[in-house]
């Protein structure tokens, strides 16, 4: 019996299937590489974040789908303030992770402002957690919020969208360790109180359950602190917590004058100086006044007024800047007054500014100002002292001559009534002593005994021969 032969086309198709069947194998290989490699990603804590340009060569990764509805392109920007955003791993990691944000955020409404601010965290499913607002004339509001990690960095991306970022502070605090020990402390403690309440219910007499009582009051309260520990920790791990200052974009207006001088005159091309001035009487001398704003506010009208110098801002040379026109924050002008130094001066100069919005119209109930003084100092140029000199000296004398007599009067009239009590006393002196000249104290009796008699004794003796005869 003859075999039939084979023929070519069934050998083609068995080739065809073989190699089909290889391939398929080859395939389901590769997607269970694939499936492993990202199982093992997932494991390994989520998604992470990277920043930087793409190589226009490389494949494009997309990223995980959510339910979450597209953003429109401009709510991640940030405010003109210009600060960045941190960028943060929110995404699990297997650790117990506290994330907090601080920023202040300059606005031009804050009251409309925190309104905007809480509509935006509560589209991404978070809540406003506390609020304390003060009103004018410096509005400022402080919001908590709370959301969850895994929008926490989209919030800070959008909250600084409401107005200019002015700074921004990001913190993430791992505290694994910390409820890996409190709930080990927890475990231990309420295996104690068991314990402690089996030997209660074996305990007879009344010491033994009084001091198992006391024990185990003091257990279960420290179970209770450690419980609320853990649980407050749990509470920010699970919840972000974002703190938000609205504060006016035009609430700090304040300006900073400095007075300097130099010796001789340039036009004010040297100022601002380094200091004060120090100069020969009759050199000449220029005093430089810088201005600059320091505030978040644009300035406008500005003065100056000097009574010392007896200047004003129309008589000032203008070096650089405006000052008839808007001085925004962060801007200086520089002016200059040329003079001649005569005498010690100490300058008083006085400036003051108005605040404006962005539209150059005035703030209403503001305004800024600012004293500020120099000493001028003129020294004596020396050499012989001429005609002027020598009057100014003598002047000078005679002045110090009147004061000392005005002194010395000054001193003097309280004890005026000295004068007339000793011309009396001088007086009285005199006339004792005439009386003493006149009458002389005989030698059998006292001084005084003269002055008591009535009559001498030598007019008697002279009678007494006449009688006789």
């Amino acid at each position: 019996m003859s075999r039939k032969p084979t023929r070519p086309w069934k050998k083609l198709i068995a080739l065809l299937a073989a190699l089909v069947l290889v391939l398929a194998a080859c395939s389901g290989d590769s997607d269970d590489a694939a499936t492993e490699t990202t199982a093992a990603a997932s494991d390994d804590g989520g998604f992470a974040e990277v920043s930087g340009e793409i190589d226009a060569g490389e494949p494009a990764i997309d990223a995980p789908a959510t339910d979450r509805p597209a953003e429109a392109p401009g709510d991640d920007a940030l405010g003109s303030g210009g600060v960045e955003a941190a960028l943060l791993q929110t995404s699990s990691l297997g650790r117990d992770i506290i994330f907090t944000a601080d920023m202040t955020v300059a606005v031009t409404d804050v009251a409309a402002a925190s309104v905007e601010a809480t509509r935006i965290i509560e589209e991404l499913g978070g809540f406003l957690f506390g609020q304390e607002t003060r009103g004018a004339p410096e509005p400022v509001s402080r919001l908590t919020f709370k959301v969850l990690p895994g929008d926490f960095q989209q919030a800070l991306a959008r909250l600084g969208t409401v107005g200019d970022i002015r700074n921004q502070t990001v913190t993430a605090d791992d505290v694994t360790e910390r409820v890996v020990d409190l709930e080990s402390r927890i475990s231990t403690a309420e295996a104690s109180v068991e314990r402690l309440k089996g030997f209660l219910e074996d305990a007879a007499d009344i010491e033994t359950i009084a001091q198992l009582e006391a024990q185990l009051l003091q257990r279960e309260t420290d179970l209770e602190t450690m419980r609320g520990a853990l649980r407050t920790l749990q509470d920010r791990v699970d919840l972000a917590t974002i703190y938000v200052t609205l504060t006016e974009a035009l609430a700090a207006p304040a300006l900073d004058a400095e007075v300097t001088g130099f010796p001789g005159h340039d036009d004010g091309i040297s100022c601002p100086a380094e200091g004060r001035i120090r100069v020969e009487e009759g050199e000449d001398a220029t005093v430089c006044f810088e201005i600059t704003n320091v505030g978040d506010t644009p300035l406008a009208g500005l003065t100056l007024r000097d009574a010392v110098l007896d200047v004003e801002l129309g008589d000032l040379i203008v070096v650089w800047g405006d000052p008839s026109g808007i001085l925004e924050p962060g801007q200086s002008i520089v002016l200059a007054h040329e003079m001649t130094v005569e005498r010690n001066l100490r300058t008083q100069t006085r400036i003051t500014a108005e605040p404006v919005n962005e539209d150059g119209n005035r703030v209403e109930g503001r305004e800024v100002g600012s004293t500020v003084s120099m000493s001028i100092e003129a020294l004596d140029p020396g050499g012989l002292p001429g005609f002027a000199d020598g009057l100014e000296a003598s002047v000078d004398a005679l002045l110090a001559i009147v004061g000392l007599i005005v002194l010395f009067a000054g001193a003097v009239l309280p004890f005026i009534w000295v004068i007339p009590l000793g011309w009396l006393l001088w007086n009285w002196q005199k006339r004792r002593h005439a009386q003493r000249v006149s009458q002389p104290a005989t030698a059998s009796q006292p001084p005084w005994a003269a002055e008591t008699a009535e009559e001498p004794v030598a007019d008697e003796s002279a009678e007494e021969p006449a009688e006789a005869e």
